[in-house]
């Protein structure tokens, strides 16, 4: 079952990490949001034919008619998940967790770890609670390769991504193996 796309956002609200994959025509782009700017489905559209723009384009590019900036779509996903988060712990109490929620055309699932990173990956409906993945995600790749590297910056001011090579490689991995079972 395909994963659409994988966010990571930081405890300023701000997106540090995009990794987009387009079934379709099988290409792949990741997003540091300080240099990159590409054109991506927003989570409504995911269904529609996609369409995508390099890496390398232009800051000022426009997205073609009905289609998000990457920014945008960020920006879009962060503000479904704090509302659903937030209306989830006013209904039930503090003690209750959002852990995903399902559309006809995608599933979204959200982890937050205690230093309120939040992890949130955009699947195919039929994929399972995913929750845990997540989770593998934060300890064994994010913490190994970006949290431990002494070259990564420790509070990503501005936007400024993640740009770890090695945590791209295992992101990869890993979601391809979600990916097969």
């Amino acid at each position: 079952m395909p994963i659409y796309s994988f966010y990571i956002f930081d405890r300023h609200c701000e997106c540090i990490y995009v990794k987009q994959w387009l079934e379709r025509e099988r290409e792949r782009s990741s997003f540091r949001p300080q240099t990159a700017n590409s054109t991506i489905s927003s989570p409504a559209t995911l269904s529609e034919k996609r369409v995508s723009t390099p890496i390398d384009a232009p800051t000022n590019a426009r997205p073609p008619h009905g289609r998000l900036s990457v920014q945008d779509d960020a920006k879009l996903v962060f503000g479904v998940v704090f509302s659903l988060r937030n209306m989830v712990r006013k209904l039930s109490g503090p003690d209750d967790n959002f852990i995903s929620y399902r559309t006809s055309s995608y599933k979204l699932h959200y982890y937050e770890t205690p230093t309120n990173l939040k992890f949130v990956m955009l699947t195919d409906i039929r994929m399972d609670n995913l929750r845990v993945a997540l989770h593998q995600i934060y300890i064994n790749l994010y913490v190994e390769f970006v949290t431990k590297n002494p070259l990564s910056p420790v509070e990503h001011k501005g936007g400024e991504g993640v740009a770890c090579e090695l945590f791209e490689l295992g992101l990869e991995r890993f979601v391809q193996t979600i990916q097969d079972v």
